[in-house]
């Protein structure tokens, strides 16, 4: 089945293709199609079998694996932390204080909704429920009936939450497992810890410092095409990862703390792969989606618990909306902007990374219903996000009082900013 599930997988993505500048404003997101397609033509759905796949099979791994650490990569080079350390604005109030937040109110509801989970976690399940998502909103970050400063805050916040939000998931999928039968000892915990928080920055660090300045003095030569700094790039990221867990260091970690480190050294350089890891990136996005429909998708719902259903729903609607309104006190925003950035928070790939990275490498006892609870939020987060993403952004809009400008008087909302390449 193997030749048919590439065909079948090349032939959606084409078909998508085909019609994606009509479809990119209507409430047919790729990732909502992408999760349909693979519910529809995987086991459980029609019958037909067409995405044949184990949920144990390496390629799956794999191919999470590879997006997570492209996407943590790509991500990082795209922030200038000069910038955001001089305006310190909503993105800065919705990482440092809604995040967290957001992480401890969706640990409290766990313990209170979910039976039977530890401390730990529900520490767990809310820090891989906090990363927020932009892609499933895609409409709502592309309007320019929205302002510039609400479709930046979003999309910087989507582009950084998920690199902070992963080490401090490491840590609680490792507490979570110690006393389990086969896991570690506090105190090997204590070291394997520490070497995964401390050594992973160390490699990711030193291979972006090294690839800034190979490759920005190979560019000046000349001596680099275009084609290859591009590959060059995407080698970093792979090389970061490598040289981190070599040395008994996080690869994630890894590849986002070098691609921070690269784009900050070489804007020049990273500005031309920003096109390329796009492209690459969103085909391994759209396969985790397809992958997420017809692998994980119906064993989830099977398991699904009321318990499971009610926590999912609160997790995208007051876990997020009740830290976001918090961490805005102060910046004179209007209601409206509270709820609108605060429902706009979808979860979607990093979620389910971590989920399968959870699963793969934790001890925790409940770590099979931990994910089902992952994959339930997306799945609930796909639909109702994609659906809302453009009539949101156009009453939101409507609220507002905008015609598309943003030099409508002192309303904060219209404050300028700028530019971050985000996705």
């Amino acid at each position: 089945m193997e030749g048919t599930t590439i065909v079948v997988v090349a032939g959606l993505v084409l078909a998508y293709a085909l019609v994606s500048r009509r479809l990119s404003a209507s409430v047919l997101t790729p990732p909502l199609a992408f999760v349909a397609a693979g519910m529809l033509l995987g086991d459980g759905g029609l019958g037909l079998g067409l995405l044949d796949a184990d949920p144990g099979h390496g390629a799956i791994n794999t191919i999470a694996e590879i997006t997570l650490i492209l996407v943590l990569f790509s991500d990082a080079t795209r922030i200038d932390l000069r910038v955001l350390r001089r305006e310190a604005g909503l993105p800065v109030r919705l990482l440092a204080i809604g995040l967290p937040l957001t992480m401890a109110l969706g640990a409290g509801l766990a313990l209170l909704i979910v039976p039977g989970l530890s401390l730990w976690e529900a520490a767990l399940i809310g820090a891989v429920l906090a990363p927020t998502d932009a892609a499933l909103g895609q409409a709502v970050v592309s309007s320019e009936k929205v302002p510039a400063r609400i479709r930046q805050a979003l999309n910087v916040e989507s582009g950084l939450n998920d690199g902070i939000a992963l080490p401090i998931v490491l840590v609680f999928a490792s507490l979570a497992g110690v006393g389990a039968e086969g896991s570690r000892s506090t105190l090997e915990w204590l070291s394997f810890t520490g070497g995964q928080l401390i050594l992973g920055p160390i490699a990711g660090a030193l291979i972006g410092a090294v690839g800034a300045r190979v490759s920005t003095a190979a560019r000046d030569r000349g001596l680099m095409s275009e084609e290859f700094e591009k590959l060059g790039a995407i080698a970093m990221a792979l090389l970061s990862f490598e040289l981190a867990e070599a040395i008994g260091g996080n690869g994630f970690i890894a590849a986002f703390v070098a691609g921070m480190t690269l784009g900050n050294l070489a804007k020049d350089f990273t500005r031309c792969v920003h096109a390329f890891l796009e492209a690459e990136g969103q085909l391994l996005t759209l396969l985790v989606f397809l992958m997420l429909g017809s692998v994980f998708a119906w064993p989830a719902l099977a398991a699904a618990t009321p318990g499971v259903l009610v926590y999912a729903l609160l997790s995208l609607t007051l876990v997020r909306a009740l830290p976001v309104s918090l961490s805005l006190l102060g910046a004179r925003l209007k209601p409206v902007t509270h709820a609108f950035l605060g429902w706009f928070g979808p979860r979607g790939l990093a979620t389910v990374l971590y989920g399968l990275l959870i699963v793969d490498e934790s001890s925790a006892p409940h770590r099979e219903a931990l994910f089902t609870i992952a994959i339930i939020t997306v799945l609930l987060s796909v639909l109702a996000h994609g659906v809302s993403a453009a009539p949101g952004a156009a009453a939101y809009a409507r609220a507002l009082g905008r015609d598309g400008r943003d030099d409508q008087g002192d309303m904060p909302e219209h404050g300028a900013v700028t530019h971050h390449p985000t996705r």
